[in-house]
């Protein structure tokens, strides 16, 4: 271990024992007050002597929710986890303070690290530390869909249960009532949750709340068959089977296939996210290895070249890793979002922004805003017109700062460079001796005597460059022969032409304006991306409607309209059009079901809005959709077909993504720098020593 990086590691561990001992403190003068010795006199003698992680826990959550930057994150979690565990307070505290403590001992050890090995790279530095925002983000939704996928394979044993139950009472709230009593699961609240609804006053009306804030559509399919078999009665089918276990086989069915799809997209995708980061971990350490064994590359490494080569590895890195995350979704159906008032409605609202925002907002039944509208529809975004526009305007505001502030700093790299790097001529491989490297640095300095008298003068001449080397202390009064004093003139010069055109070029500023609109047509092209991805979905969402159906038509007072509502109720990617046609059904159901056909593109949802339509005035729904139940063995083998398609594509792609910045790395950022200077070097050699023969 170096002296520096022990210097660091005890400053770092003298902070944290110092942070320590003033939170101590605070505690401490907190805990006199006159309200908490009040509370301490009520809980005297029913609290545990020995440590409680529940009660650490408790207190953990409460202080992430006073902390500015931890407060996002925990409320933001925590709309996530209340829907599962139903107005359980303790339990959702307890989960979003496990997650986050975890989360917790993770990031801070990752940053430590960070900062003492990147300490003398600022900017790769900075882009590490901003990444961990989104590896907090990835972490987190990680845990969260642990928890999700846990309820779900916690409904498979539920409902099995429930099949006995069913059997023994023959009544659907005794059954659910009987196995929602195992207070230690999380699906026996929402069991509890649906008896509560089936024995209300208003079933009906309650059920509707419960759609709402369901965490899977899984229980939703649940609590609907459940409440329109008590309101109508159970059947026997035509093998004599209960109806109501036969549909609730067709939704555990259903949620294998969905179980098996994501411990898959799961397994695939595992690693993805992390393998996209990496090259920002190893840009410092490959820069060093070759400025190390080939000292020819230390002018790319540390040049302009190199700089953008880091700049554009980067933005991969990020562009790549945002894909890999919109591609990994196992289809949980919550999401941590809260569009209810987020910063692009806050800005909107004041007035100047306003009025510049909806300058660049195409003007309402246009053409483009028509094709605005539809990409958001069908990329199923809980963005506004308006929100949208904002994010392109920031986007491409910070584009082109972005761009401006790195074209500064390549600039600024350049002629920091002619100041700090030893003068010599670099041998093929290998690097300079301790002494050679001294006499190279008393070269470089004796040069920026020059440089810097002479670095705002734009008008000085190679003459006048020449008169003042000539009666300088440097390199004056005789030290140098006529030949080494023109090869030095020559030497300054060209540092001297290079430290003086290093500045902001107008094409430069045409480049910047090109990032700029780029980055202005960076939300759409990301709503285009997530429309892609849900266009792999929509035969499986079709297949889930043809489930729906087989369960619905064999119910006695099913009617059409009661179809489409359950339908718009599980729908996502169609579920737009479906809303529409519910909506217009009133006014003429065969002409809201041909709008929504005439909508519509894909076919097998078209034959189901067709037999829909023969069940409005020809045949009843049941023979309308016979075809469903005696082909329900090849649907289902159709589906898992249809799985293993959509995992193999987006393994596909999330594999290009993912190893996309790693093979940047190793071929943009080492192979081909070695290769083409080093091509150079031999060529310059080669000619040197022709010259000499």
């Amino acid at each position: 271990m170096s002296a520096d990086m022990l210097k660091y590691l005890i400053m770092g561990v003298f902070g944290l024992f110092a942070i320590v001992a003033l939170t101590y403190y605070l505690l401490m003068k907190k805990m006199q007050t006159k309200e908490t010795k009040y509370v301490a006199s009520l809980v005297q003698g029913t609290k545990k002597s020995s440590f409680n992680m529940d009660v650490f826990y408790q207190k953990f959550y409460i202080n992430c929710s006073k902390i500015p930057f931890l407060r996002r994150y925990t409320l933001k979690l925590r709309r996530r986890l209340e829907i599962i565990n139903l107005e359980d307070e303790y339990l959702t505290r307890t989960q979003v303070a496990k997650i986050m403590f975890k989360a917790l001992l993770i990031i801070i050890p990752l940053t430590i690290v960070v900062i003492m090995m990147t300490k003398s790279n600022y900017l790769i530095m900075s882009t590490i530390l901003l990444f961990e925002l989104f590896f907090i983000e990835t972490i987190i939704e990680g845990m969260v869909d642990g928890v999700d996928n846990k309820l779900l394979k916690q409904q498979l044993e539920y409902f099995a249960a429930i099949r006995h139950a069913y059997h023994e009472y023959n009544m659907v709230e005794e059954a659910i009532y009987e196995v929602s009593q195992d207070d230690e699961k999380e699906i026996s609240r929402q069991s509890e949750k649906i008896y509560e609804i089936l024995i209300s006053d208003d079933p009906e009306t309650e059920l509707e709340k419960y759609y709402d804030i369901a965490p899977n559509s899984y229980l939703k399919e649940f609590a609907g068959i459940s409440y329109l078999t008590r309101e109508f009665g159970d059947r026997k089918d035509k093998d004599g089977a209960s109806l109501y276990l036969k549909n609730l086989n067709n939704i555990t069915q259903e949620m294998q296939l969905e179980i098996l799809k994501r411990d898959k997209l799961d397994y695939v995708f595992q690693s993805l996210s992390m393998i996209a980061a990496l090259p920002i971990l190893f840009l410092d350490a490959i820069k060093n290895w070759c400025i190390g064994q080939f000292s020819f590359t230390r002018q790319f490494y540390n040049g302009t070249l190199g700089f953008f080569c880091q700049v554009g590895i980067i933005l991969a890195t990020f562009v790549c890793y945002t894909l890999v995350r919109k591609l990994k979704d196992n289809g949980s159906v919550n999401t941590a979002k809260n569009m209810e008032n987020p910063w692009q409605k806050k800005a909107y609202a004041k007035p100047p922004i306003k009025k510049f925002v909806d300058l660049f907002i195409p003007k309402r039944g246009t053409k483009e805003y028509n094709k605005k509208v539809k990409l958001l529809k069908d990329s199923a975004s809980k963005l506004k017109m308006e929100w949208l526009y904002i994010n392109r305007l920031v986007t491409a505001a910070l584009c082109f700062v972005g761009s401006l502030i790195i074209l500064f700093a390549a600039h600024k790299m350049a002629i920091n460079y002619q100041f700090t790097e030893p003068t010599s001529n670099y041998d093929l491989l290998g690097s300079m001796s301790e002494t050679q490297e001294r006499k190279a640095m008393e070269i470089t300095e004796k040069d920026n005597v020059f440089l810097k008298k002479f670095q705002h003068d734009y008008k000085v001449t190679q003459e006048d460059l020449a008169k003042e080397i000539a009666e300088s202390d440097e390199y004056g009064n005789g030290q140098n022969t006529e030949e080494q004093l023109e090869a030095i003139i020559e030497r300054v010069w060209e540092k001297l032409q290079i430290v003086q055109s290093e500045y902001v070029k107008w094409f430069e500023v045409l480049i910047a304006l090109a990032i700029m609109i780029i980055g202005y047509s960076a939300p759409v092209w990301l709503l285009i991306f997530q429309k892609i991805m849900r266009q792999m979905d929509m035969e499986n969402e079709v297949m889930q409607f043809q489930t729906i159906i087989l369960m619905l038509m064999k119910i006695e007072r099913v009617n059409v309209e009661m179809i489409l509502e359950w339908l718009e109720r599980y729908a996502n990617i169609f579920k737009e059009p479906i809303s529409k046609c519910v909506n217009n059904y009133e006014a003429g159901a065969w002409e809201a079901l041909e709008e929504l056909k005439n909508e519509i593109s894909f076919q097998q949802l078209i034959q189901i809005v067709e037999s829909l339509q023969a069940a409005v005035e020809q045949i009843p729904i049941r023979e309308a959709f016979d075809e469903l139940d005696s082909e329900r063995a090849y649907h289902q083998e159709k589906r898992k077909e249809s799985n293993e398609r959509t995992i193999a594509r987006k393994s596909m792609i999330g594999k290009i993504f993912g190893f996309g910045p790693m093979v940047l790395l190793f071929v943009v950022y080492l192979i081909i720098p070695l290769c083409v200077i080093g091509m150079v070097s031999m060529t310059e050699s080669f000619d040197s020593m022709q010259s000499m023969i």
